[in-house]
């Protein structure tokens, strides 16, 4: 297997409601088809947003909902005044904050939002994992 992450795929119950959520964020579909699929062009990667039934039969398991599903995503930015930025346009795209932005045990910046469908995501400022020009990720040497 290659390192890398092709596609995040998030089930949503209003694909509608989620694609204006993340059009609020600032992103555009690179690809919509109406009513079944979004997909968002992610630096190197996609997201894509799928009706969570389609996405649960389409891997042939049960659409059974939780509390919390064990999955985070994370958005790194390039300053600790970013984090709050971005919980703010979050917040105001109709997404919900879970934690606000707040200095980390380890020595960054962050907090957390849910979206419309309440997935989850960490917005953090590390010093220690820094992004290049286009956005990408390093682990430190």
């Amino acid at each position: 297997m290659e390192p890398r992450i092709s596609i995040v795929t998030l089930g949503v119950y209003d694909l509608d409601r989620a694609v204006a959520f993340y059009n609020a964020m600032g992103l555009t579909p690179g690809m919509l088809v109406p009513g079944d699929v979004a997909f968002f062009q992610m630096g190197g990667m996609l997201l894509a947003l799928w009706p969570r039934q389609k996405l649960a039969d389409d891997a042939g398991i049960d659409n059974v909902e939780t509390v919390f599903s064990g999955v985070a995503l994370a958005y790194n930015v390039r300053s600790d005044g970013e984090v709050g930025a971005m919980l703010d346009a979050a917040d105001k795209a109709g997404g919900r904050i879970v934690k606000p932005a707040q200095r980390a045990f380890w020595g960054g910046w962050y907090g957390y939002f849910a979206d419309t469908e309440g997935n989850l995501w960490e917005v953090a400022h590390n010093p220690s994992f820094p992004l290049d020009a286009d956005g990408n990720i390093s682990l430190p040497e």
